[in-house]
């Protein structure tokens, strides 16, 4: 088993964490299709990828809730007044779980957001981790197994 389509899985994922222009969903069925015995891995890749890249952006959000507070209290926006929404539902340990899983695995609200407004919420860490990381990959393997499948 070459390391080469799961090694560019995990950057890929890294990356398109932080720039939506680098489509995920896209890299997922593209990688399934070429590598179909590899499918379920570079599935996983991909999500370890994005799940490392959206914990960056929770723990900045983490770091700069109280310059976030600061401004979106200053200027409440339409933006803002979604994000002080789903901080109430981040800080519920149920709602919270649900809200990042049901992101990572649908995409909405979209995970961008979440992960910030997650951090930003004082969510926990590992919560915040696990609900992505197995949306992420439920998502992923839900695109790529039958691709990967009809191909063989």
């Amino acid at each position: 088993m070459s390391a080469v389509p799961i090694l560019g899985a995990l950057v890929f994922g890294v990356g398109s964490a932080f720039l939506p222009l680098l489509n995920a969903e896209a890299y997922a069925v593209i990688g399934a299709a070429s590598t179909r015995s590899h499918a379920v891995a570079v599935a996983v890749a991909l999500a370890v990828g994005q799940t490392l890249g959206k914990l960056v952006l929770f723990e900045l959000a983490r770091r700069g809730r109280q310059r976030l507070s600061d401004r979106v209290h200053r200027k409440p926006t339409i933006s803002a007044r979604w994000a002080s929404s789903i901080d109430g539902a981040l800080t519920r340990r149920s709602s919270g779980v649900a809200l990042v899983l049901t992101s990572a695995l649908i995409g909405l609200p979209p995970l961008l957001a979440v992960s910030v407004a997650a951090g930003a919420s004082r969510q926990r860490r590992r919560e915040f981790l696990v609900a992505c990381f197995l949306g992420r990959v439920g998502r992923f393997l839900a695109l790529t197994l039958p691709v990967a499948a009809s191909t063989a």
